[in-house]
């Protein structure tokens, strides 16, 4: 059941944003510090615990496997509107930081992937 994964997501995320506020107001800085990042490791540390084992296995637990999936893209999607909103606030020049980054990040990706596959021998990948 899908529920269980909303219910456990949804636990996490407001406990990970209250600590953040939290340590947001330690520091004394006007924000969230790390507050989605924290929910995410309450995420992660819950799937895995003992104490839900019973909610991993059968139906629900593809529920839960399903939102935990879903979670860092849906965070790094929300993060990356916040980015832009606030470079183009910000000027041209955070902006076209942003877009070379970008462009480096998409030039570097097949470097990377070489990097990657030199491990493997010619046997392994007949």
């Amino acid at each position: 059941m899908i529920v269980y994964g909303v219910a456990l997501l949804s636990a996490c995320l407001i406990l990970g944003m209250l600590i953040g506020e939290l340590l947001g107001v330690a520091l004394g800085v006007q924000a969230n510090v790390g507050g989605v990042g924290t929910a995410m490791l309450f995420l992660v540390l819950a799937s895995n615990s003992d104490k839900f084992k019973a909610l991993v296995d059968g139906a629900s637990g593809t529920g839960i496997q399903f939102w935990s999936a879903m979670y860092i893209p849906i965070v790094v999607a929300m993060a990356a509107r916040q980015n832009v909103v606030a470079a183009f606030e910000g000027g041209m020049l955070a902006v076209v930081a942003g877009v070379a980054a970008v462009i480096v990040s998409f030039a570097l990706v097949p470097v990377i992937s070489k990097i990657g596959n030199s491990g493997t021998t010619s046997e392994e990948s007949q």
